[in-house]
């Protein structure tokens, strides 16, 4: 490549990046205190919850400018709860979270869509133990004026993350599916 034509092609990037950067839809915070991000399972055929009391969310998000909307959440998994000391003792370890070599867990939006009944869906990527994988979490949504609450649930099967090792790799103590809940209070930035 000559010369000019890298000179070219770095303008073209960057008068790309700033149109990008202009389109940008507003930066919501997350109440963290009003806010939870949990999950919830059966285990020996009881049904449990539980929550991450750790993570962080940087959503960018206009109703009216959807194509421009996206966020990433990422989670310390160590901070996962359940109010049971023997489940979560074990979920930090290597058959469950294995935070030794995962410390983390993170979802990437691809795309923000309402629905004709007027709820919302975001699909993207949720990325956990080293595993990737597409997730699509249907949400409700209410914005009154600069405040904003979202709640949704999503489904997903655990061992295609390589949660649940060994013998938990069947659901015959623990269940496969596992649910994950969002409940989230934002401010929108002036």
């Amino acid at each position: 490549m000559t010369g000019s034509k890298i000179v070219a092609a770095l303008f073209v990037a960057t008068l790309a990046m700033t149109r990008a950067s202009a389109a940008d839809a507003p930066n919501w915070t997350v109440d963290l205190a009003k806010s939870k991000l949990g999950f919830s399972g059966t285990q020996t055929g009881d049904p449990f919850t539980g929550s991450f009391t750790r993570y962080k969310a940087a959503i960018a998000f206009d109703p009216a400018r959807l194509e421009a909307s996206h966020l990433t959440v990422t989670v310390d998994l160590a901070s996962a709860a359940t109010g049971d000391t023997q489940r979560d003792t074990a979920l930090p370890g290597d058959d469950w979270f294995d935070i030794a070599h995962f410390p983390q867990a993170s979802f990437v939006s691809d795309t923000i869509r309402k629905k004709p009944d007027g709820t919302y869906e975001v699909a993207g990527h949720l990325m956990l133990r080293g595993v990737t994988r597409p997730l699509t979490l249907p949400f409700v949504l209410d914005i009154n004026g600069t405040s904003a609450h979202a709640k949704g649930h999503a489904t997903l099967i655990r061992t295609a993350f390589g949660v649940g090792q060994g013998q938990w790799t069947t659901g015959d103590y623990v269940a496969l599916e596992v649910g994950v809940d969002i409940d989230i209070v934002a401010t929108r930035a002036k």
